[in-house]
């Protein structure tokens, strides 16, 4: 999946900023929870798993579900 790693590709070293700035700003404790909370929502089973869901899905799907009765 070529686009997906491009995109995170692209992620990755912002993710790496954040958390450096965020080192020398929080004590340690804060910045291991902030490093939690960032990597759980930007990475594998964050961003990076609902973007591949996102672009690996059929054309046309509804991205909620299959769509509704009326």
């Amino acid at each position: 999946m070529a686009k997906v790693d491009s995109i995170v590709g692209l992620l990755n070293p912002r993710k790496n900023r954040l958390l450096t700035v965020a080192q020398g700003a929080l004590p340690p404790t804060q910045f291991a929870a902030f490093k939690q909370v960032l990597l759980d929502e930007l990475g594998r089973n964050g961003f990076e798993r609902d973007l591949r869901a996102l672009l690996t899905r059929p054309e046309g799907a509804d991205w909620l579900g299959s769509g509704r009765n009326t």
